[in-house]
């Protein structure tokens, strides 16, 4: 058991509110799904008759979904993101069977995970933040905290200086979406702690850059 409670710990660990909502989450699924679908398996369980093991049927479903749906071979894909979430699409994911199918990261981990899901149920326990891109849950709040966006506007804004850009023309090769994702970590209504949903979900704040500002 430690090892899967240190590998959860360890993807939300950069999101305090998402830390005590999936702790919350996780009671309710252990208390509520888990435990009444574990009493209705053993109820029904017939090793005999396939249309009666919930077992079977759920190595399918897993299966499917990681053999076919994400990886396209039958099936759009996932979305995929860079660190930086501005070239986001939904694309097919090739499996990651070697170490890297561990980084939480790393889509292909969910394709060979849900395909050795079909096997091994504990399989389903490794991916968490490759399911929940900047594109379409918003950054995190430490990821604020620690400048990591602004850090990178920096650097971009710096090399077009280096480049003998003048200041505005390094400024307006800043991609929308970087420049967004830093200003509303400056928000105190977008950058709380105990969030609730997607950031940049057109709720009346800002849901996109207007442009930089001009002193």
């Amino acid at each position: 058991m430690g090892l899967p409670w240190y590998r959860v710990h360890t993807v939300v660990l950069n999101d305090p509110g998402r830390l005590l909502s999936v702790h919350i989450m996780h009671t309710a699924l252990v208390a509520g799904w888990a435990g009444s679908m574990a009493l209705y398996e053993l109820a029904v369980f017939d090793p005999s008759d396939p249309v009666l093991d919930p077992m079977w049927r759920q190595g399918v479903a897993c299966f499917g979904f990681g053999a076919f749906h994400v990886t396209g071979l039958y099936g759009p894909g996932i979305w995929v993101s860079d660190p930086y979430g501005l070239t986001g699409k939904v694309q097919a994911v090739n499996p990651a069977w070697g170490v890297d199918g561990f980084d939480p990261f790393v889509p292909g981990g969910i394709a060979s995970h849900h395909i050795a899901a079909a096997f091994v149920v504990a399989g389903t326990m490794w991916y968490g933040s490759a399911t929940t891109p900047i594109e379409l849950f918003g950054p995190t709040r430490y990821q604020w905290d620690q400048g990591y966006f602004q850090q990178e506007i920096y650097r971009r804004v710096s090399a077009g200086l280096a480049e003998n850009l003048s200041l505005s023309e390094a400024w307006s090769k800043i991609p929308e979406k970087l420049a967004f994702y830093d200003y509303i970590g400056n928000n105190p209504a977008k950058g709380g702690l105990f969030r609730a949903g997607s950031m940049d979900n057109g709720d009346g704040i800002a849901v996109g850059w207007l442009g930089h500002p001009v002193f």
